[in-house]
């Protein structure tokens, strides 16, 4: 089984993160089926203070992966992101956004939010 795979952290401090563990009791999966979808880019982790953790902002208010999510990483990644960039970006403070790219996730702006990404693709 290959490595558990991580992006540099370049989250501010202030974004929350969820360990392994956690996400897999949430997602109601075995640990090793959260590696699987880290493997296929349906998330994204980061490895802050030696344990690697996903953004809890990954996750709606019913515990489940946002739905759009893995369809922009995708398109990120297509794109020519890297993780880490993809990671910039969805961070990344948008005034032309509620907030952040994935704070706009949860809203009616997922589409508007995929557009952009489509958009930057190089």
């Amino acid at each position: 089984m290959s490595a558990i795979p991580y992006a540099d952290d370049v989250l501010p401090e202030s974004v929350p993160l969820l360990q392994l563990p956690d996400v897999a009791k949430q997602l109601g999966l075995a640990v090793t089926r959260v590696h699987q979808l880290l493997r296929d880019h349906q998330l994204i982790a980061v490895k802050r203070d030696g344990i690697i953790a996903v953004p809890e902002e990954f996750f709606g208010a019913d515990g489940k992966v946002l739905k759009f999510l893995p369809g922009l990483l995708a398109v990120l990644s297509d794109g020519g992101f890297t993780e880490v960039e993809a990671l910039r970006w969805l961070f990344a403070e948008d005034d032309s956004l509620p907030g952040t790219p994935v704070a706009a996730l949860r809203g009616h702006q997922a589409r508007e939010v995929i557009r952009r990404a489509q958009a930057m693709a190089i």
